[in-house]
């Protein structure tokens, strides 16, 4: 496959065919855009992933479908469609599922890349003559060598390197961020511009591919939940949980506790899951020390430069999306990594990753398995 993030030509002379994965969103658009501009063979491809009927008014795929229908029609691209929805089941949706039933709070987006976006998505468009493939991704690539080093997007408000870490050196090498280097205001104007009808479109939320949706009714259609004590960081029982699946690590919102006589008055906040005794327990105020912790234990260790560096290492690290890289130093430990921050972090919730940095690279990451405080 050519090499997209350094050559202009392929075997025959000319730019690499390329396949944009196109959401009908405004980033993925501008991206199409943008190709076209620089003179790629460009196509489109739009992927229906979840395999499910609108009558809920949550799933917006076939918005979507005609928002990318326009946009191909204004381009003069051609659309193809694909149904990814059995792969994702397979490879996104089952494991997602049972991180919940472990009482752990995954992140379907960075499975999802790597499993639809970056592998079925490419099988398909090769399939279809594609030599590269391109997203919407705030996210750039560029080669050293014959390494491929993920960087962040330009934009720090938009950057989703974080979601990409699992990316290997041959998905890198075959794809292209054609606005990476963009802030989102410029990407919104040129859309505007160019007279793309998806310029103001609302930037899509929720679990992805499955859209915004009430989270405990739509779990609950596939996980049965049981009931349990709520208890405070001292063991005293003060009230009744849903069920441990439908709460996270720092949560506030939904516990069902407000005031208690002879309290501080500060909000609760869930610090811990106690799953051999159907327990959620929390502690009151934000700043309470149960919620904070500098050490944490991480596994499925994967480094996007496709070799592991020195350890241990010293670099910047994010358990959430958008959370300004906080200092750290990465140990080698039984199974993954284990991670020591400088600073305490706040709320770091098991399931979720812990991701790499070196200035703008994404050296790669882990999934969080544990706190130790």
């Amino acid at each position: 496959m050519p090499d997209p993030a350094t050559s202009d030509t392929s075997a025959s002379g000319s730019r690499p065919r390329v396949m944009m994965a196109l959401s009908g969103g405004v980033d993925s658009a501008v991206g199409l855009l943008l190709l076209k501009e620089q003179g790629y063979p460009v196509e489109a491809l739009f992927m229906k992933n979840w395999e499910e009927d609108d009558a809920d008014g949550y799933c917006a795929a076939a918005q979507d479908l005609a928002d990318a229908e326009r946009v191909c029609a204004r381009l003069g691209v051609a659309l193809h469609t694909v149904n990814f929805s059995f792969e994702y089941w397979e490879n996104v949706f089952t494991r997602f599922l049972d991180e919940y039933r472990s009482g752990r709070t995954p992140n379907p987006d960075v499975l999802c890349n790597r499993e639809v976006k970056f592998q079925a998505f490419v099988e398909h468009a090769r399939a279809l003559g594609a030599e590269c493939i391109a997203t919407g991704h705030y996210a750039r690539i560029a080669r050293h060598g014959d390494e491929y080093r993920l960087l962040a997007g330009h934009d720090a408000d938009k950057d989703q390197s974080y979601f990409l870490y699992m990316l290997d050196q041959a998905q890198l090498r075959s794809a292209l961020f054609p606005i990476g280097a963009l802030h989102k205001r410029a990407v919104r104007r040129m859309a505007r511009e160019a007279g793309l009808e998806t310029h103001d479109k609302k930037d899509s939320t929720g679990i992805c591919f499955i859209g915004e949706r009430p989270f405990r009714e739509f779990l609950a259609r596939f996980l049965t939940a049981r009931g349990g004590a709520i208890e405070s960081v001292d063991g005293v029982r003060i009230g009744r949980h849903h069920g441990l699946l439908h709460y996270t690590i720092g949560q506030r919102q939904g516990l069902g506790i407000g005031g208690r006589t002879g309290s501080s008055g500060e909000p609760w906040y869930v610090v811990d899951k106690d799953l051999e005794r159907d327990t959620l327990v929390v502690a009151q105020g934000r700043n309470h020390p149960a919620l904070c912790a500098r050490e944490l234990l991480a596994s499925e260790l994967h480094w996007t430069r496709g070799r592991a560096p020195a350890l241990p290492l010293r670099c910047e690290a994010r358990i959430r999306y958008r959370q300004p890289p906080q200092r750290c130093q990465v140990l080698a430990a039984d199974g993954g990594c284990r991670v020591r921050f400088d600073a305490p972090q706040w709320a770091i919730a098991p399931g979720q990753s812990v991701v790499f940095y070196a200035r703008d690279e994404c050296l790669g990451g882990a999934i969080i398995d544990s706190v130790r405080r």
